[in-house]
């Protein structure tokens, strides 16, 4: 198909099939091209995403506001725990027991994770963090996503797609490659080149048929063109660069297939949480055989200064909606078939302090537990859990960079090179026992 009707080609599938913008950008850029393209003719095109592995998912859960891993990864067996947390500690006859040789188990909240952990599916990074620690949400939020202690630059796994897909607008890399469940895209998944599609549900997205306004097909038609007007290639940096950079990160695209995916009802039960609900989204994208990749969700509410100890305090109840809707994303997966090509990476972006303080809650810290989750991982307490009396200032010293977590993702899950992707050299940390 030549340029000119391939042009007449996808707006032709804009105005037939009526995907539009979910922002008031009246212009469209190339991924979302191909991705018209891949909708009018979904068993052909769309479904090959060069240098990234088709068979494998990344879901990154993040925990947001800061969550205290002392009471998520209980160390029942320290005294040091309990002297120091004498209103808000797990007694030990009430955590859920993991590891009786290291002595941690989980907070009671949390049975869903507890049978993934003996079902094999369930892998804790003890003590991850990064050098001099920063203590603010956004700058320590900032860091863990773009992988990089200034915390500037783009996201890692932005950063991951510009490297697999050859790093140039119009390369090889569907705009469904990567989606974040959200009113905008995270940090981590902005590259410099590449930008995910972010939608909160599929009902925000307007459905208007043919009768789709004449000047967003007359705005597409127009960033197709050069200077002079004469038509430009979809891989020339005049047609798509700074389009990418003045619109992609407002425009919340939709398509005919994420909306019927998302519509599908579900094989098991959900709980009735916010999380349970973005991830009952992933699961049916998955499900309806999409090409992404890598889906990004996120439960907040983590900043837990007061009233922590109360076994449905907040804490408690954010840790039994983040386990139950685990259990039950996995459950579906695997009455879908899908369970062993899903792996699953959840975080906070720093723990808590090991005292207690004045209100029966705990203030901002350092190092805190990671989680991966699915049937490949590398099961069991991974890394070192950090000293509770060898301490930085009151706060925990870090035991495992978490740079090395996503090396060890990017290289034995996702077929990446790590040091092009994170900018450097960490050594991978074995998450993945089977592939």
């Amino acid at each position: 198909m030549n340029l000119e009707n391939q042009r007449a080609f996808t707006r032709r599938v804009f105005l037939n099939r009526g995907i539009t913008l979910a922002s008031a950008a009246v212009t469209v850029p190339w991924f979302v091209q191909r991705s018209a393209m891949a909708m009018a003719n979904p068993e052909g095109a769309g479904t090959s995403i060069a240098g990234v592995s088709q068979d494998r998912v990344l879901v990154v859960l993040q925990l947001a506001g800061g969550n205290d891993g002392l009471n998520t990864v209980i160390p029942f067996g320290d005294a040091a725990y309990y002297k120091a947390r004498p209103g808000i500690a797990i007694q030990a006859d009430r955590v859920l027991k993991l590891d009786k040789r290291l002595e941690i188990g989980l907070h009671p909240s949390m049975d869903g994770l507890k049978s993934l952990w003996d079902d094999g599916m369930l892998s804790i990074v003890q003590g991850v963090g990064y050098p001099n620690p920063n203590r603010s949400h956004f700058k320590s939020m900032d860091i863990w996503q773009t992988a990089d202690t200034s915390g500037i630059g783009e996201g890692w796994l932005g950063k991951y797609f510009d490297n697999q897909c050859s790093g140039a607008p119009g390369a090889d890399c569907s705009g469904h490659a990567g989606v974040a469940i959200g009113r905008t895209a995270p940090l981590a998944m902005e590259g410099r080149a590449y930008k995910p599609v972010s939608f909160e549900s599929e009902k925000l997205f307007r459905w208007i048929g043919s009768d789709m306004d004449e000047e967003l097909a007359a705005g597409y038609e127009r960033i197709n063109r050069g200077p002079d007007g004469a038509p430009t290639s979809p891989a020339d940096p005049t047609n798509n660069a700074a389009f990418l950079t003045r619109t992609a990160l407002d425009a919340q695209i939709a398509s005919d297939r994420i909306r019927k995916a998302v519509g599908q009802q579900p094989l098991v039960g959900y709980p009735n949480s916010n999380l349970a609900r973005q991830l009952s989204m992933v699961a049916q994208m998955i499900r309806a055989g999409l090409e992404t990749r890598v889906y990004y969700v996120t439960l907040g509410g983590f900043d837990t200064h007061a009233g922590q100890g109360s076994v449905n305090g907040p804490q408690a109840n954010l840790l039994r909606q983040f386990s139950d809707s685990v259990k039950a994303f996995y459950a579906d997966l695997k009455a879908q078939g899908n369970d062993s090509r899903v792996l699953m990476m959840s975080f906070s972006e720093f723990g808590r302090r090991v005292g207690q303080n004045g209100s029966n809650g705990t203030d901002h810290g350092t190092a805190a537990p990671m989680f991966l989750i699915g049937p490949m991982v590398n099961k069991g307490a991974l890394g070192k859990y950090p000293s509770l009396t060898d301490l930085d200032n009151g706060d925990l010293k870090y035991s495992t960079d978490f740079r090395s977590v996503y090396a060890g993702i990017l290289e034995g899950w996702m077929s990446a090179d790590s040091q092009k992707v994170l900018g450097k050299r960490f050594a991978p940390m074995r998450v993945v026992e089977k592939v």
